[in-house]
């Protein structure tokens, strides 16, 4: 949010009023300048700035006023990301109304974003600080603090200012590993209480203006209680709150001296009638009783002995609460209970919002048969005057407009006066797994799992069109290049061809997948459609000329792979400019197909690769031509980007990627804007739960990429638009997208500060430039130039900063890099073929920068864990008597002869001999011998147990420690 922080003098400008503002001004509300006991004039925030949480943010607070977040003036000169803009919401948790009349200004959560969003003048301000998906918010009552907490490692705690979109304060340490499941403020904004998302629950009490974030009191709940996933503040008294879960209802009294609760007992049986299940509760205005909603249309009472105003009237415990009786006010289930005012108001699952006076008498009926189940109510701050109620009416007149939003992700604005329902928002109810940008104008394509597609011109943010397909879910879109085609597939194996403007299908849907489709392409020409399914198959259709018109048809598909296809990529043939069509699996294969040669219900291979030995590809994209060497790019499950020549298939360069805590999923290279330099070229790509940016040409240097959390619940696609000024990410699950703003020259600046040549290289090894595994890879590397020459020879010897690339595997193993045979062959022809491209000549030394580069990018990108080779152990073992995973030691040197890159008789004799002879100590007067070999099979006999277990392996076969972690995990499983 540093690019939010501006003071509040930068802010003195008298722009149009926004609606808040005016609103507030109309009904004459206070800014800060009346004394209450949430805002004295020493504070806006009722504490003096020397205790607030965020500092640099203080001056901004003191003169916040309603609305000024959206006159802002956002720099985001710094990022080379700005989300822009956030469709779709999580219709799970509560829509806030924070407009006045009749401005519709909403605050609602998508995703990790708290978003406030002004639906009349179409703009959007987000509340950015959560790196987990939000999942609980509440906000006060005169709608200033926003509370929100996340669910998820590191959860927090933050709570906002509305007015101008500052963090006002941060709570990092949440009393629960699983984040908070419910959170509410009390009526005076000064107290927060949550409800953690633990097995064993644990309630908190927070008191958050004050300059520590310690608890003032907190308890655990018994896990008989249900999972209690409701709570609210009684209005009139801060001490007490409630409470419920499915099955109880738990009444909360606290002071400073603890917290105490008491769970009053009602079933089926009280009062012989069905209770159903509780969904929210409420204090009653009177401050004598309390009212839950159930499933079944009723509301349970709960009468307390005595009215409880003050601190000092607490009693010991929350004794005395019962339920005095079940009232059924209807059949369909309800949903929400508030209290407004006077009224009770209910919301159930028919979309019928109810007004009843306190004696539950229904006063008046707000509903419309386009309405769903509701999932909150939230009503505006302004009074309206009410008409002059016509003689002898008795019907009451709502001075507050509301919002409804439903579970199906619907909102609607609710006019009190006129009964009128205006539906403002309707977003995708089920996961949004589908996303494509048009290749010429600004239109970008969403679909979903519940069916919906539509258009937006994401300029100025406008829906276009939708179409709903009822008979399944939205999979995976794509434009054709010319802008005239956009393809759709299904979750149940269709592929529809559409308009790309009316969305109206041109030709009948294609059924040839037998599983939902993964991915969809049109080659460069627009003749050819190919799709991947979960099936792990390739199918293409062709576009052919029937009776004077195009259209299309299916011409053939493959079982092309025997793991999921990650992706199907279109490319030119270079020679005859003809389509070329390649599909890459986990099964580890490149398939290339011969599209001109192949025929109806025949679909022709014309190479089969395998493109890594352990490591799983995930994406593949074409490399730009920065070269005379033509390559595709690829990145795997191993944090490695990998360059293959486009003819040979040959591994060309090996490179580390962007590590921000998944591999990629998949890249797209940035279309360059008609301003860009057009020799720097981007490469887009997301992680699990990132977007990232990546500078060409790729050579392992972290400071040329730079990722953002988009969808902590996992991205699911991305679009770039034509003219790579916009990303768009799907969030799956989240039921969310999202338009990111590039900035490149942030990235820019980001790889400049970072150092250029070895600099970025240097701070990648243990100890930089000047630590002692530098020194030791330096004497490495000179070493070996006096064993190329001769250790004992007596010649004038030739200083060299180079050498033979033969020798690059023994400086790589002495200092604790093991690659495999394979590693090694690809390491030296990446030297070897360098300069091939332009000079003809094959490289046959290599210096020591150009050695850490390649001992950087070669390098596992994570070290080597306990876990996995437990896995190995899992998958190649057995479980023994004593139920670990074991390998029979028959078994195991058999492995090593015969699996994988086999080894000799005699290699593996040579290897457990310096293994296990070589830990022993050494006898006194003893030499240094070569190992002997003909005692190797004795020796393993002898050393190696009959049963190998992983840790057996590690420890006492390669002499490696085990970790104290890893021991105690080793030790709880025992346990178990």
């Amino acid at each position: 949010m540093s690019q939010d922080r501006q003071t509040a003098q930068e802010m003195d400008v008298q722009p149009e009023k926004d609606p808040l503002a005016a609103a507030r001004e109309k009904k004459g509300a206070p800014e800060n300048t009346a004394e209450s006991p949430l805002c004295p004039r020493s504070s806006p925030m009722g504490i003096t700035e020397e205790h607030t949480r965020h500092k640099g943010f203080a001056s901004l607070v003191w003169g916040a006023t309603p609305g000024m977040l959206f006159r802002k003036n956002r720099d985001r000169s710094l990022h080379p990301f700005d989300l822009s803009w956030v469709f779709g919401y999580n219709s799970s948790l509560a829509v806030h109304s924070l407009m006045d009349g009749e401005d519709r200004v909403l605050l609602y959560v998508s995703s990790h974003i708290v978003v406030v969003h002004d639906i009349l003048r179409n703009r959007q301000f987000h509340l950015q600080g959560h790196t987990n998906v939000i999942s609980c918010l509440c906000v006060s009552e005169d709608k200033r603090w926003v509370a929100t907490a996340d669910r998820g490692p590191d959860a927090l705690i933050i709570v906002w200012d509305s007015y101008s979109g500052v963090p006002v304060c941060t709570i990092f340490e949440t009393h629960s590993e699983d984040g908070i499941c419910a959170i509410a403020i009390s009526q005076d904004a000064k107290y927060l209480v949550t409800i953690s998302a633990a097995a064993v629950q644990k309630v908190c009490v927070w008191r958050w203006t004050l300059p520590t974030d310690k608890v003032i009191c907190s308890t655990e709940l018994k896990p008989e209680f249900g999972y209690q996933d409701y709570v609210i503040f009684n209005p009139q008294n801060p001490h007490e709150f409630v409470s419920n879960s499915k099955t109880q209802v738990i009444f909360f009294l606290w002071d400073t001296s603890g917290l105490q609760y008491g769970t009053p007992f009602l079933s089926n049986q009280t009062f012989k009638c069905l209770v159903g299940q509780f969904s929210q509760s409420v204090f009653h205005f009177n401050n004598t009783q309390a009212l839950t909603g159930t499933s079944a249309g009723k509301l349970v009472v709960w009468d307390m002995d005595n009215p409880r105003t003050l601190p000092e009237e607490l009693p010991g415990k929350p004794h005395g609460i019962k339920a005095t009786k079940v009232v059924s006010m209807q059949k369909e289930s309800l949903t929400v209970l508030q209290v407004l005012e006077s009224c009770i108001v209910t919301g159930d699952v028919e979309g019928q919002v109810k007004f009843y006076d306190g004696q539950l008498r229904l006063l008046t009926i707000y509903s419309h048969d386009k309405v769903g189940p509701i999932r909150s109510i939230s009503f505006s701050t302004t009074l309206r005057d009410p008409p002059s109620a016509p003689p002898g009416s008795s019907q009451p007149f709502l001075t507050r407009n509301f919002i409804l939003s439903t579970s199906d992700a619907t909102m609607f604005h609710v006019a009190t006066d006129s009964t009128n329902f205006e539906r403002i928002m309707e977003e995708a109810k089920r996961a949004v797994n589908a996303i494509a940008c048009h290749p010429q104008e600004p239109l970008v394509a969403v679909g979903s799992h519940c069916g919906l597609l539509k258009v937006w011109e994401y300029k100025q943010t406008k829906y276009l069109v939708s179409r709903i397909f009822t008979e399944a879910g939205i999979q995976c879109l794509s434009y054709d290049p010319e802008g005239h085609f956009l393809a759709a597939g299904f979750t149940d194996g269709s592929v529809y061809i559409l308009d790309a403007i009316s969305l109206q299908s041109i030709c009948k849907e294609f059924q040839f997948s037998q599983g939902p489709v993964t991915h969809i392409s049109f080659s460069h020409d627009s003749k050819y459609l190919a799709t991947a399914d979960e099936n792990y198959s390739v199918t293409v259709y062709k576009r052919v000329l029937e009776n004077g018109s195009r259209c299309w048809e299916h011409l053939a598909g493959l079982d092309s792979h025997y793991k999921p296809i990650r992706s199907i990529l279109f490319g030119i043939h270079s020679d005859s400019k003809e389509p070329r069509l390649l599909s890459l699996g986990e099964d580890r294969q490149l398939v290339e197909y011969d599209l001109k040669s192949s025929i109806k219900d025949h679909l022709v291979v014309t190479h089969r690769d395998r493109l890594e030995q352990d490591a799983v590809p995930l994406c593949l994209t074409w490399y730009p031509q920065l070269s005379t060497e033509s390559f595709f790019l690829t990145a795997n499950n191993c944090y490695k980007m990998k360059l293959y020549n486009t003819t040979t298939k040959m591994c060309r360069k090996t490179l580390l990627g962007p590590i921000y805590g998944s591999p990629l999923e998949k890249i797209q290279i940035l279309p360059r804007t008609s301003s860009a330099d057009p020799q720097q070229h981007y490469l887009v790509y997301i992680t699990k739960d990132k977007v990232g940016l990546q500078m060409l040409p790729i050579d392992g240097n972290p400071h040329k990429s730079s990722a953002f959390i988009c969808h902590p619940d996992g991205a699911s696609d991305f679009a770039v638009s034509h003219d790579g000024r916009y990303i768009f990410t799907a969030g799956g699950k989240e039921r969310t997208f999202m338009k990111w703003k590039i900035n490149l020259p942030a990235l820019d600046a980001a790889a400049f500060l970072g150092g250029e040549d070895l600099i970025p290289f240097y701070n990648l090894l243990d100890g930089g430039r000047d630590g002692k595994f530098f020194r030791e890879l330096e004497d490495y590397f000179y070493y070996v130039q006096l064993c190329s020459q001769g250790i004992t020879t007596l010649e004038r010897r030739q200083v060299s900063t180079h050498i033979p690339l033969e020798e690059i595997p023994s400086v790589m193993r002495a200092i604790g890099f093991y690659p495999s045979e394979k590693e090694i062959e690809e390491m030296i022809n990446e030297v070897k073929f360098s300069k091939y491209a332009d000079t003809g000549e094959e490289v046959t030394k290599i210096n020591l920068g150009d050695f850490i580069k390649l001992y950087i990018n070669h390098r596992p990108a994570l070290s080597l864990s306990m876990k996995t080779i437990q896995r190995a152990f899992q998958i190649l073992g057995y479980d023994n008597k004593k139920g670990d995973k074991v390998i029979d030691r028959g078994d195991f040197l058999l492995l090593l002869q015969c699996r994988g890159e086999k080894m000799t008789e005699d290699e593996l004799a040579e290897c457990l001999t310096t293994l296990l002879r070589g830990r022993r100590p050494r006898e006194e007067g003893s030499e240094l011998d070569t190992p002997d070999l003909t005692g190797a099979a004795a020796l393993s006999e002898e050393e190696i147990p009959a049963e190998i277990t992983a840790e057996i392996f590690v420890r006492d076969i390669l002499g490696l420690p085990i970790a104290e972690p890893e021991k105690k995990n080793r030790r709880r499983k025992k346990n178990l």
